[in-house]
């Protein structure tokens, strides 16, 4: 039998390999990196950047936006793994980058110590939407087994919706080890309406605007003219996540600024 190989965007600047009559290979495995930024330092630093590396073809002056719905168990499980710094943990979401597109990506995050692995799966806009009212019957319709998976843990630890987070982000990628590097400011979020593809969500800041979220990311190791371009900037690591951020009115979660 022959398998037919395609390539599918599953998000901005980065492909993931589909193998269409057999097994899904849509698994993102690397090492990131958070720090915290002043928005001027944002400015030069991706100036710098656009010189070296391909800017994402989505950028535009300010970027691209990216809203994430976040689902948890009934016991905030995935939020209180990350507050306690459980080396192993994980996140299931939702992701779009248009309220009209008609489809979102199921995605699960899981740290694995210094590493993240992200698998992703296209679903269908009613799909989604059926998600969204925390019904997942319509994962069972999907061959990969990575829905059979979601579908289980989610039904087995009653997930539920928590938040929808947008935010705009810019980014840069070097072919070389799958190096990207991103930018992500205007962080805003919503507890109280779960609408994932409304047009007019009403959100509020979750973050610093006079900041934004650098990640570095990379297989391997990071190229040495671009860890010293990002070294000479004015940043301190960070330890947060957006989900966490996103939940800060209803947990009472502020973010740590780390050394």
């Amino acid at each position: 039998m022959i398998v037919k190989l395609q390539r599918i965007l599953v998000e901005p600047g980065f492909f993931a390999a589909f193998f269409v009559g057999g097994i899904t290979l849509n698994e993102v495995y690397r090492e990131e990196k958070k720090f915290l930024l002043p928005i001027s330092e944002m400015h030069r630093l991706s100036g710098k950047l656009e010189q070296v590396m391909m800017q994402d073809a989505h950028n535009g002056v300010n970027g691209y936006t990216i809203r994430s719905m976040y689902f948890d168990s009934i016991d905030e499980r995935d939020f209180r793994e990350k507050i306690d710094g459980i080396e192993l943990r994980r996140k299931i979401r939702l992701r779009i980058y248009d309220p009209n597109a008609s489809f979102a990506m199921l995605e699960m995050k899981q740290k694995e110590g210094a590493y993240q692995k992200k698998r992703s799966l296209r679903i269908e806009r009613k799909d989604a939407l059926e998600l969204t009212s925390g019904k997942y019957d319509s994962l069972l319709q999907y061959q990969d087994p990575f829905a059979a998976e979601c579908y289980g843990m989610m039904q087995m630890y009653c997930y539920r919706p928590k938040t929808i987070v947008d935010y705009q982000r810019k980014a840069f990628i070097a072919k070389e080890n799958k190096i990207r590097i991103t930018f992500d400011h205007n962080i805003r979020a919503t507890e109280t309406n779960f609408d994932l593809f409304s047009a007019n969500l009403n959100t509020y800041p979750v973050f610093d605007a006079f900041h934004c979220v650098l990640e570095v990311k990379y297989n391997g190791f990071l190229l040495s003219y671009i860890k010293d371009l990002v070294n000479g900037a004015d940043r301190s690591a960070l330890s947060v996540s957006k989900y966490c951020l996103a939940r800060s009115v209803s947990m009472k979660y502020g973010y740590e600024k780390g050394e």
